[in-house]
């Protein structure tokens, strides 16, 4: 488990909200317990890394707005719900904009444990997706501007990818292209043609 992330538990039910948390903690996660969305939003600012276990119902700003809010501002978060009172189309609606489960209490701790335990996984590796994602915008940032013209044409035409198919399309030598690719690939830390291919693709989600 990552210790940098953090679950945070959303609960206006005092009780529940201990509850919560002491049976996470006991499990060895770092917790931040919060009970309105207006008092999570404030301390989650633009994105932490972790996941909101999330009361559906609460007063005020509710489980499903406050979501609707993460999205609308454009902050990744992974999302389970939890509800007293839920049903089929609240749990629709939750799911079909991006929670990890909607459980109803009561419900046993270890399966709000396993899906913290996935929630945490895909925060992850979302965080490692973005992490590459400026990793590779900083090394491009490095690039000439020729080095850029070479550079695209090997990301979007891979059919031209070989020195003498670039060359031809600007208009240059294949040495000279040799020459750009070489610089291309030591900016961005590739070892190869294919391999900067397909990290800019997973990079981008094409080929995930």
């Amino acid at each position: 488990m990552n210790d940098q992330q953090t679950v945070f538990v959303v609960d206006d039910d005092p009780a529940m909200l201990t509850s919560i948390s002491r049976s996470l903690t006991k499990r060895g996660y770092t917790i931040e317990a919060y009970s309105s969305g207006e008092a999570f939003l404030e301390a989650f600012g633009t994105g932490r890394p972790g996941c909101i276990v999330l009361d559906f119902g609460l007063p005020g700003l509710s489980g499903l707005e406050l979501q609707a809010k993460l999205i609308e501002d454009k902050i990744p978060a992974q999302i389970i719900f939890v509800t007293g009172h839920g049903g089929i189309p609240e749990s629709v609606k939750a799911t079909k904009a991006g929670s990890i489960d909607f459980l109803e209490k009561p419900y046993h701790p270890q399966v709000l444990a396993d899906r913290v335990e996935e929630a945490l996984e895909l925060d992850r590796k979302e965080q490692e997706r973005r992490s590459q994602h400026l990793e590779m915008e900083r090394a491009i940032a490095s690039l000439t501007d020729r080095e850029i013209e070479v550079f695209r044409l090997m990301i979007e035409r891979p059919e031209l990818s070989s020195s003498k198919g670039v060359a031809r399309e600007l208009d240059i030598s294949p040495r000279t292209v040799d020459k750009h690719r070489a610089q291309i690939l030591l900016k961005t830390g590739c070892r190869t043609v294919p391999e900067l291919i397909g990290r800019y693709g997973r990079v981008q989600g094409k080929s995930e």
